[in-house]
């Protein structure tokens, strides 16, 4: 049986898609960029002196509202 080689056409569409899912990957990867304008600095609470600095944030009433049922 004679040795057949894939023809260069079909070497080019693998290499092309490797490089775009390589691609896609390190874009993936980037961190995002957000605009000054858009980033809000949540005030920043000062602890009790005797402990106990528990508060209801954002997230907190997030996870309070998936344990619901």
């Amino acid at each position: 049986m004679p040795d057949r080689q894939p023809s260069s056409s079909r070497r080019k569409f693998f290499a092309g898609a490797a490089t775009v899912g390589a691609a896609a990957a390190a874009v993936a990867t980037l961190p995002r960029m957000v605009p000054a304008d858009a980033v809000v600095a949540e005030v920043a609470r000062v602890a009790p002196e005797k402990g106990g600095g528990y508060y209801v944030s954002d997230h907190v009433k997030q996870y309070y509202k998936t344990t619901q049922l």
